[in-house]
Order: C-alpha cells, then structure tokens, then sequence
C-alpha cells in the first residue's frame, strides 16, 4: 500500500488558501461584512469620471457636428443611389458578385434569399442597412490598417497597440455607445462611429500577421531590384500580404454588421436593426424573426463573398465569371436599373400579412411547447442556477432540495465534504484542494462567497498564471467593481456566465466529439454552427423571449445559443488533428474506442480545447449587455442603464470591470499549462 503524495509548495499555498476561505465563511455568520464588500468602503467614482469627462465633451462637440455632416453627407447619398436603384438590377448584380467569388450554388442562393428579402418587405430597410455597412466598413478598413502598418513598422508600440486592441474587443458594445452619444448626439453618426470603432480590431491584428508573414526572400528581392521603400511596401509587401488582409476585410465586415441592431438604439434610421428592435418591444415574434432573418442572410451574403474573394486570389483556381464577363453584367444591370427606374415594383404588404400570421403559428407552438420547456427551465433555475447563486446553506429547502436546512444537515454535509477532500487528497492533494473549493463554494454559493478570500484566491491564480501585470489587473477590477458598490452585480454577471459556459462546454463539447466521429453528423452540424456563428447577437433573444418571456433564464438561453459554436468548433478540430500515428499507437495497445477518446485523443487536443474555452468564455461575456434587455441584474443592466441616462461614468466603470474579467480569463487560459499545474 502506497503513502501519501507528497505536497509540492504550490499545494501548500492553496491549502493555506482554502484554511482562510473557510475561516471567513464561519466568520461571515457573526460579521456580515465578510460576505459582501462593505458598503461604507464605496466612493462615488461613476460622478467624479462624469466631472472629468463632461467636460471634454463638450469642448470637442463641435467638431463632432462637423464629423457628423461629412459622415451623414456620402452616407445619404449612398440611400438615395441604393433607393433609386430597382431591386432586380441589384438582385442581378448581387448574384453577379456571388457568381464571381464563390460559385454558381451560391449566387442561386443569394438571388433566392435577395428575393425572400423582397417578398417579407423588408427591402427597403435592408438598403438602409447596407448602406451603412458601406460607409462604416471601408472607414474601419482604412484605419485599421494604418494603425496596423504602424504597429507593424514601429515594434515599440506593438505592445501598447495590441492591449489596447483588447480592450476594444472586450468592452461592452453598448459601452461604446456613451461617450460617442455624448459627442455626436442621437443619430446615425454615433452609431456608425460605435461600428467602426467595434469593427477594427480584426484589420489590425490582420494586417500584422499579413504583413509579419511576408517571406524575407521576397523582401530581399525587392530590395535587389532596387526598390525604395514606398515601392518595396506596396509593391511587395502589400501584394503577398494580400490574402491576410482580405481575411481582415471579412471578419471587419462581420463586425460591423453585428452591430447594426445595435446602432439602432440610438438614433438609426429606418433600417432593419431598428425593425428588429420595434418588432422585439411589440412582442410581435412573427415580424422579428422575419427581419432576424433578414440580418442572418446579409452576414452569410457579405461573409461568403468577401471569403471567396479573399480565398481566390490565387490565378491557379478557376473562376467561374471572367472580368470582361462581370463587366458585361454590370452593364446589363445598370441598363436594367435605368429601364425600371421610377417604377413600384414592391410587392406592398403582403409579406408583412405572412409575418403577422406566423405569430399564430409560433403562439400555437408556444402554447404546444410550454410544458417541456417548463420542466428545461425549472431544472436549470432550480437544481444549477440557484444553488450556484444562493449556495446549498441558501437554497436549502423543503421547495428546492426537499429539506430544511437543520443543524444536522450543516453537520453532515462538512462531514462529508472534508471526508471526500481528504480522501482524495491523500492520493492527489491537488484534486483535494479543488474538491474542498468547490465544496464551499457550493455550501456559499458564487455571489456569498466571502470577498476577502475573492482577492486572496484570483491574487494567487493571476500571478501564478501571468505574474504581476496580470494580478494587477484582476485586482483593480475587483477593487474597482467593490468601490463602485458593483461588487454584487460582478458576482452575479460571473455567475451567469459560469452556468452559460458550463452548458456550453458539456453540449457544445460533446456535439464537437460527435461531429470528430461522423463525417456525416459533421456535415449537418456546421450549417447549423454557420448559422449561429454569423447570427448578429440580438436575434439570439427572438427565440429566447417567444419560448420563456422575459427574465433570467431568457438572458441564459440567449447567451448559451451564442457561446455554443466556439467548444462545437475548437473540439471537433482539435480532435481530427490528433496525430495519426500517435492514435494508431493507442488503437495497437488495446484501447477500446472510449479509453482512446478520454486517454489519447482528448489529452492531445488539450491546446485547442483550451482555445475553445476561452472563445467560450469570451463569448458569454459579449452577451451579458445583450441580454440585460430581457431582464437580469448584473454589469450589463448596469451598462443599459448607463446607456439610457446618458451617464459616461457609470458606463466605462462597468465596463471596465467586465473588460477585466474578459481579459484576465483570456491571460489565464491562455498561460503555458506548466505555469498552471507545476
């Protein structure tokens, strides 16, 4: 029989930890204030960053009312040349680009869906909406590859670049919108600078890597031939960059079109955001899903041609319209827009009489639906929700568990926490550890869990992790998200998210080793992935709100429908590039098909099921603004609400403490697993 493990000095300082966090929880009985950060510790910081902010503001409202008239000036123009032109020209010269860049498959798609798009009567606003992209897309493509050639060209500033491109793609979307309300009004204008500053981080980081992949021998060549430096970037790096920057394009445009619902808040014109968000807040389901639909099938449109553009570049692949061809039809179209010109070819409101329909149609499935869902709900609120919120010592009750909460009960269940703790800790003292942690945070529950041992545990973690710059920046947005009396609404946003990834990951995990398996199940899973992934995030609450109103459990759905693809994906890819003949080696030693999976496959695809998480996590925490439409308490109704008062202050504390926890998850998972474990 074999002794104990030894205990390595890691282990030891988690014991001590795990000592403190049970000393403050049978403290917190006796001292409240050990459970939640304490109120007279607050300070008004949201009011003194509105003291220093407003301010500047002002002095530079100005020359955002002259931003606005040169911006609104093209983007009017580009509405009325897309107003004037008939919708067959433009469903024509749409299937001629699809035709050129993807196939002919797809350019029979887009006419099709153009022509959906006609007959639900939301052509009109869906111009609208492409005119927007039209403006904000080359505006973010522009800056952010100038900023990306001058981090590019200036090494020094790389890093400083780099943070603050994550701060912008971890910052609450509606957090843009504050400041850029302030200084431009309610309009199109704040709107439009909200996307492009949402949309340029894929160019930078794009541009860098295009740039930085460059093979040295074309470099040397350009620089044999004599070229000066203007030429030898636009004559040589440029050229071979270009399929990288094409890929930046893409994920630009994709960007920018997720925010399209979003610049409708404050202040878009007539366009499809704004028709999903009057649908929405009319309850009429039928009329929202329908233009949901619609911003679904311009992201597949607009993500597929600017992928095939970038994806055929190469002159080897064949095309399938030649450049006199798409010339020839151009020309057609334009002949066919001038013959048409002035004529009301909509088909009236017909499509919007189907729409209306479907609302019967999705009530009747309601009303059919209702009791399965009932029983989904009432499990996850009851037996995850509330007792990661409110703890077993909270959740107690004859309702939930079937119980009291007795003495003899609080006896039995520490009895049999340490017991299985130490048990297991004589083995594994690692696993003991985490056992006795997850053992009081069920007993506490994640919101009660005493704040004091917050700090000292995401203390440790983050220096272990990613040393001091790390743990400085988990500490100021716990300090922060504590001094600003948010701390409770911290702790609920990072409950909400730990129970939407936690879903996500065990569904979304297991539908990516399902699609590893089958070639087939692969196949009918990655539309259904294409779909969710090019999906702007507010549809996500159509469906979530027609199937269980609005409340928390709707803000969870929602989020688990978006942060499903990221495990779907980085799973079944990590899984298909296990190496060959390491998976041969396992199936020669006897394996069966479960142990080859559990004891080969999977620890090899460590690194991408890793990457998985994070996008998962990344993911989540997206949502969390969204989803404060349809009713939770945390940082995002706190951003909402900033939103709505116009309060820059109370806006950029939240979301910097959701900017925060967003970066120091990203850090953490991303830190060399040796760091993590030795």
């Amino acid at each position: 029989m074999t002794g104990p493990h030894p205990v390595s000095a890691q282990n030891r300082i988690w014991a001590g930890l795990l000592a403190l966090c049970l000393i403050l929880t049978v403290l917190a009985h006796f001292c409240p204030w050990l459970r939640n950060f304490p109120a007279g510790l607050t300070l008004p910081l949201a009011e003194g960053l509105n003291l220093a902010v407003t301010p500047l503001f002002e002095a530079a409202r100005p020359l955002g009312r002259i931003v606005a008239v040169l911006v609104e000036t093209p983007l009017g123009l580009i509405r009325a040349g897309l107003a004037w032109a008939p919708w067959p020209a433009m469903v024509l010269a749409a299937m001629l680009i699809a035709l050129r860049a993807v196939g002919r498959g797809f350019a029979l798609f887009t006419g099709a869906g153009l022509l959906a798009v006609v007959g639900m009567g939301y052509w009109p606003k869906a111009m609208n909406t492409l005119a927007l992209i039209l403006i904000s897309v080359p505006l973010a493509v522009v800056l952010g590859f100038a900023l990306g050639v001058l981090a590019f060209y200036r090494p020094r500033l790389r890093p400083a670049v780099i943070a603050a491109l994550d701060v912008m793609q971890t910052w609450p979307a509606f957090g843009y919108l504050i400041p850029l309300l302030l200084l431009f009004g309610f309009g199109p204008t704040a709107g439009l600078a909200a996307s492009v500053v949402f949309s340029i981080p894929p160019m930078v980081r794009n541009t860098l890597v295009g740039l930085g992949d460059v093979p040295p021998a074309v470099v040397e060549s350009a620089l044999m031939a004599g070229a000066r430096p203007g030429q030898l970037f636009w004559q040589a790096r440029v050229p071979t960059a270009l399929p990288q920057l094409l890929v930046g394009v893409n994920q630009t445009t994709m960007a920018s079109l997720s925010m399209v619902i979003i610049i409708a808040i404050i202040g878009g014109f007539n366009d499809i955001g704004w028709e999903v968000l009057s649908a929405m807040r009319a309850a009429e389901m039928g009329r929202s899903l329908g233009a949901g639909l619609v911003i679904v099938l311009l992201a597949i449109l607009l993500d597929r041609i600017t992928r095939g553009l970038a994806e055929r570049r190469d002159p080897r692949l064949p095309r399938s319209l030649s450049g006199r061809g798409l010339a020839f039809g151009f020309g057609a179209a334009l002949l066919l827009a001038l013959a048409l010109s002035g004529q009301d070819l909509l088909p009236g409101d017909a499509g919007q009489r189907a729409l209306r329909r479907l609302d019967g149609w999705l009530l009747e499935f309601v009303t059919w639906s209702a009791p399965f869902f009932a029983v989904l709900r009432n499990v996850i609120t009851w037996g995850v929700m509330l007792p990661l919120r409110l703890g077993f010592s909270g959740s107690a009750s004859p309702m939930v568990w079937g119980f009291a909460l007795t003495p003899g009960v609080t006896l039995a269940y520490a009895g049999a926490s340490a017991a299985l703790a130490l048990g297991l800790g004589w083995r594994r003292p690692g696993a003991g550890i985490a056992l006795g942690f997850a053992s009081l945070l069920f007993w506490t529950g994640l919101p009660n869990f005493p704040w004091i041992g917050v700090f000292a545990v995401i203390a440790t973690a983050t220096w272990r992790a990613g040393g001091a710059g790390l743990c400085l920046l988990a500490l100021s947005g716990l300090g922060i998200a504590g001094v600003s009396g948010l701390w409770g609404a911290m702790m609920q946003s990072i409950c909400l998210c730990a129970v939407a990834v936690l879903i996500c990951f065990a569904a979304g995990g297991a539908l990516g080793v399902a699609a590893a398996q089958s070639d087939r199940f692969s196949a009918v899973l990655r539309p259904v992935s294409d779909t969710l992934q090019t999906m702007p995030q507010f549809v996500f609450l159509i469906p979530a709100l027609m199937l269980f109103r609005v409340g928390e459990f709707t803000a969870l759905i929602a989020i688990v429908l978006y942060a499903i693809v990221p495990p779907i994906r980085y799973v079944e890819h990590g899984l298909r590039n296990v190496r060959a003949d390491l998976v041969e080696a396992g199936r020669q030693m006897g394996t069966t098909p479960w142990q080859l999976l559990w004891q080969v496959k999977l620890p090899l695809a460590r690194s991408s099921v890793r990457l998985g998480l994070n996008q998962t996590i990344m993911a989540a925490l997206s949502m969390l603004v969204i989803a404060a439409l349809v009713g939770t308490r945390e940082l995002g109704q706190q951003v909402y609400v900033a939103l709505s008062k116009a309060d820059a202050g109370a806006g950029l504390v939240a979301g910097w403490i959701i900017a925060c926890i967003a970066l120091v998850a990203d850090r953490m998972l991303r830190a060399p697993a040796g760091v993590q474990s030795e």
